[in-house]
């Protein structure tokens, strides 16, 4: 690939600073001791602190004026002014580290490292007075760094979505507020484990290359371990595993899970996604629920400081306790439609009613699941338990106690969108069996999404699985809510992109 003018002048110039006798990659650890966030909130011109300070990070802007000059070092937390007078780091005669490496052959981009003390410029500015430079990197592409000029007008804004998603290495250097999309994701996750974890449920990892694609309704990735001389497929659920445990003796169990089904994309499906199982024994769905309204309304003030959250144009409040309608009951309440008495033929008639699409090889089941998501899903925008399923929705899930034809199964709508799905976990291996052996038909009839039969969990199942409730939740639809972005692509580092051709 041609190199652009630019990448032809900093590579002559990493050829230059190498004939300098500078190693533009040095090995050496370098002895950082503040960031630039604690210096800014924390320096004290009075206490005369920070007098002795040790940073890095990239030069991101550079004012020479002579044999003084100001720049700004960005780090991890934010950027810091530094000053660099040539006296200062060449006070013998040699003046080559400013004049030829400082003013010459750095680059915007460069990784340096500075020592030296604060103090605060006459404007009140507090800036980092560099005695010592170090080049620790030198960067042979140049940034988009955003400039704006006279006029208000930004140039060189890094804003394009795809190239973005591509290079998020480059993404993140120049826009700080993803960086702090992730850290916010990151801050979710740790409250959710530790959330668990202090109620004493054990942290789990199942396999990713799984003999059969169970535990949901999903189109897998198909894989072949060459050893073995036996396809496998890249797990579209964690589920099945972790019933075993149950099974095995585990009181709770939890797994935050890369899972991967080979279905379409959009803003909120991604083919590689990250789940959160649990699954906890004695409970059922109705303890589920309340556990799970009160882990979101922590995680919400571990991740923002509050239950309520700022997304799009909505606030949404993860404060307990959240409402809850039967399947049938929300849509009624959406389309003034009492469905649930209905067979497979009156719901088809339904749909064709509501102009939703639908197809032979749908059942009753995937029916009402194509009302519920054309007409009722994204009206949902306050967190919302959906409850009382109908059987056909759910071939894993315990019958419900006291509703025939229903299953005791829940799903949290948050923001128009599922965000978790619950159950009261099947346990009756033979009931179990009929569940799998319905979906096979379905499968006959070309739904290319239903469950295969697994004798081994039946199996395990027929040692007896004691009365379980278990959630999944979708960790990347929930970092959308939670850090206020419009697409799953915001919330993943590399999300999957089409190849760009080449020519």
């Amino acid at each position: 690939m041609a190199l652009s003018e630019q990448e032809v002048v900093r590579r002559e110039s990493l050829q230059k600073i190498i004939d300098l006798g500078i190693d533009p990659y040095p090995a050496a650890m370098y002895p950082v001791n503040a960031t630039a966030k604690e210096i800014l909130e924390n320096f004290n011109p009075e206490e005369n602190n920070y007098q002795e300070v040790v940073v890095a990070g990239r030069m991101m802007e550079r004012r020479i004026m002579g044999k003084a000059s100001f720049a700004r070092l960005q780090d991890s937390t934010g950027r810091i002014q530094i000053y660099v007078s040539r006296d200062d780091i060449a006070p013998d005669e040699d003046k080559t580290l400013y004049n030829t490496l400082f003013k010459k052959l750095l680059d915007l981009g460069d990784f340096i490292g500075v020592k030296g003390f604060i103090f605060h410029t006459k404007t009140g500015e507090t800036t980092l007075h560099v005695k010592e430079l170090t080049l620790l990197s030198k960067s042979l592409k140049p940034l988009p760094v955003v400039k704006v000029d006279d006029e208000g007008n930004v140039h060189d804004a890094f804003t394009d979505p795809d190239l973005r998603y591509r290079q998020r290495y480059v993404d993140l250097v120049v826009n700080p507020d993803v960086r702090d999309v992730f850290v916010r994701r990151s801050k979710m996750v740790n409250a959710m484990r530790s959330f668990m974890a202090s109620r004493g449920y054990l942290e789990v990892e199942t396999p990713i290359l799984q003999p059969l694609h169970g535990g949901a309704a999903a189109r897998p990735f198909k894989t072949h371990h060459n050893t073995l001389d036996q396809d496998f497929f890249m797990r579209i659920a964690n589920e099945l595993y972790l019933k075993r445990l149950i099974v095995g003796g585990y009181d709770g169990v939890f797994e935050f899970a890369k899972n991967f089904r080979n279905e379409g994309m959009s803003r909120f499906h991604n083919p590689e996604f990250t789940m959160m199982e649990l699954y906890v024994a004695y409970k059922d769905y109705n303890w589920m629920m309340d556990f799970m309204e009160e882990m979101h309304e922590f995680v919400a003030i571990e991740t923002n400081g509050t239950p309520d959250v700022q997304v799009g144009e909505n606030v949404i409040s993860f404060k307990r306790p959240w409402k809850r309608y039967t399947m049938y009951e929300a849509i009624q309440e959406y389309t003034n439609i009492d469905i649930s008495e209905m067979d497979e033929e009156a719901l088809r008639k339904v749909c064709k009613d509501l102009h939703i699409p639908t197809d032979k090889s749908m059942g009753r089941g995937k029916l009402i699941d194509e009302i519920f998501g054309e007409k009722v899903e994204h009206l949902l925008i306050q967190p919302t338990f959906i409850t009382d399923y109908p059987i056909e929705m759910s071939p894993l899930t315990k019958k419900h106690r006291s509703k025939p034809g229903l299953v005791e199964r829940f799903e949290a709508i948050c923001n128009g969108k599922e965000i978790m799905n619950a159950y009261s976990e099947l346990n009756d291996p033979i009931d179990q069996r009929e569940r799998f052996e319905a979906q096979l038909e379905l499968a006959k009839r070309g739904d290319d999404e239903a469950m295969v039969l697994d004798e081994d969990f039946l199996r395990s199942l027929e040692y007896g699985m004691p009365p379980t409730s278990g959630v999944g939740i979708g960790i990347d639809r929930l970092a959308m809510i939670m850090t206020n972005q419009n697409s799953i692509q915001d919330v993943l580092f590399f999300p999957q992109m089409r190849n760009i051709p080449t020519e």
